[in-house]
């Protein structure tokens, strides 16, 4: 597999793409006796294997597959057990009262240690030192908590964001309570809470004690002005931008969103892979796609000037999504696994970020991304020219239009770029390593309570059965699409160190280098 480290704008090629596969090629081709052996020692082996029992539970291993399919992450450290089965058990009366079962077994290693004060090391949670280091983005946690690093999280700074928050959730002794205060729109706050119960069973034991605030709507809250001499109150949610302090956390759609059947994230990257796979980069419509709803945000009614009017071509095809009548019609019009048909994709803001950012650069063509404040947990782990092209906000039909064009004239560094954004959805954003972000964040979240949780007055016990037994339609069967069916048994990643103020200063330099080279061509017609 070809790496893409960058996009050289002056050169039709890759700043450094791998000829690993070329070498691969030849080496076989003069080696074809020796491939013969190979072959027939490692079918020998296999046979050992079987019998010997390495290969205890098929069904585990897909499941902790990236996107449930292909090879194991080599990379991850089995714990030499049989993994423990998780199994759903609702009872046979819908009438009757759901129990929470007994966490899944943990062994005495595994088992969760008091919680630490701040003063103490509590690094051993992440496993041993040989665990693989986790992505880049991930080191934006200790950005993310860095406003309590010097104070810690008191009860009474939880409890001041009350007011904002849709939920309080506890976990104490791998269980969790929840005390609801209002209601987000449509079931973001149903598969949050999911995806955080699928955590608790796939790393049980692992998870510390914690108290926490969550709000499941769009636009970041906590605004750092109101803050510069005092502590904000700690609010998770899915998004933020430079002048908030809220902490971002996975949004729901990766558990899936039943309104808009939008299938679980790992499903749907098989899918989309599978899409993509179908049909050439160079066979798409050479023009850049975008369909969403407009009525969310201006910056997207602007979008849409771009399109195709008056005989003036933006190299742009907009096109509106009616979620009402899509709904109504059955979802024929609207699966993303098939909209891989053109060669470019836009992004684009909705009321902050948006959930669309992740399906369109799975798409495997270029991401056209118009410029944004807005940031959730992975984005800022994105790289222009290697992820995505940037568009200006400013003049967005000008900007698509040379893109394109520029794409099309240099093909072969255009696919890369495609091939850079998708790759980055299938291996840096597989479920995998979105279950061990949540897992990192809460664990360092938790080494700032200065207090130890207790169960709010109001709380109930919540578990996968309360949750499914209950659920009916779309929210059940992608609640049964995206439980963890067992409990993991590889050592999560491990976390890497927080940014000093250097690196972040040449990381904001160098996009900021990029967007201005990008804007100078688009000025000059330079392609």
């Amino acid at each position: 597999m070809m790496r893409i480290s960058c996009l050289d704008l002056e050169n039709d090629s890759p700043c450094q793409a791998s000829k690993e596969k070329g070498k691969i090629v030849n080496f076989i081709a003069q080696n074809s006796t020796k491939g013969v052996i190979f072959i027939f020692t490692s079918i020998i082996l296999l046979t050992i294997m079987i019998y010997s029992q390495w290969f205890v539970d098929m069904s585990f291993v897909r499941d902790r597959t990236r996107g449930g399919t292909g090879p194991v992450s080599h990379q991850r450290q089995p714990s030499g057990v049989i993994p423990t089965r998780i199994i759903l058990s609702c009872p046979a009366n819908t009438t009757a009262a759901i129990t929470c079962r007994r966490a899944p077994h943990v062994s005495p290693s595994q088992s969760q240690s008091p919680l630490p004060s701040l003063s103490q090391n509590t690094q051993a949670r992440h496993g041993p030192s040989h665990s693989p280091s986790c992505p880049n983005f991930f080191r934006y946690i200790h950005e993310d908590l860095k406003p309590w690093k010097s104070t810690g999280i008191t009860k009474e700074m939880v409890e001041s964001a009350k007011h904002f928050a849709n939920f309080r959730l506890v976990i104490i002794n791998g269980k969790a309570y929840l005390e609801k205060y209002s209601s987000p729109f449509q079931t973001r706050d149903v598969f949050t809470i999911w995806g955080i119960l699928q955590l608790l069973n796939r790393y049980p034991g692992r998870i510390p004690d914690l108290d926490l605030m969550f709000n499941c709507n769009d636009t970041p809250l906590i605004k750092m002005a109101k803050y510069l001499s005092t502590a904000p109150p700690p609010l998770f949610r899915y998004c933020k931008d430079e002048t908030t302090l809220d902490i971002v956390f996975p949004d729901w759609s990766f558990w899936g969103w039943a309104e808009l059947n939008i299938k679980p994230w790992d499903i749907f990257l098989e899918e989309i892979r599978n899409a993509s796979e179908s049909l050439k980069w160079k066979d798409r419509a050479p023009y850049a796609f975008w369909k969403g709803n407009t009525q969310v945000a201006k910056s997207r009614q602007d979008l849409m000037r771009c399109n195709l009017s008056n005989g003036h071509d933006w190299n742009a095809r907009l096109f509106e999504q009616n979620w009402e009548k899509e709904i109504a019609d059955g979802f024929k019009q609207s699966n993303l696994a098939k909209q891989c048909t053109y060669r470019y994709k836009i992004y684009i803001e909705g009321r902050s970020w948006s959930v669309s950012q992740k399906y369109i650069l799975a798409c495997n063509s270029p991401t056209l991304r118009v410029t944004t404040s807005f940031t959730d947990f992975f984005s800022r782990g994105l790289v222009p020219g290697k992820h995505y092209w940037p568009i200006s906000s400013d003049h967005k039909c000008k900007s698509i239009k040379f893109a394109v064009n520029w794409g099309n004239t240099h093909q072969k560094q255009a696919e890369y770029l495609g091939k850079g954004g998708s790759l980055f959805t299938q291996e840096e954003l597989s479920m995998e390593n979105v279950y061990d972000y949540m897992l990192n964040l809460l664990t360092e979240y938790a080494k700032l309570l200065r207090y130890k949780p207790t169960i709010p007055e109001k709380a109930t016990n919540i578990c996968i059965e309360s949750m499914a037994c209950r659920a009916t339609g779309l929210v059940k069967d992608f609640m049964m699409e995206s439980m963890v069916k067992s409990v993991y048994d590889f050592e999560p990643c491990s976390l890497p160190p927080p940014f000093d103020g250097k690196e972040l200063d040449e990381i904001a330099y160098r996009k900021d280098q990029y967007f201005k080279k990008v804007e100078g061509m688009e000025n000059q017609g330079k392609l």
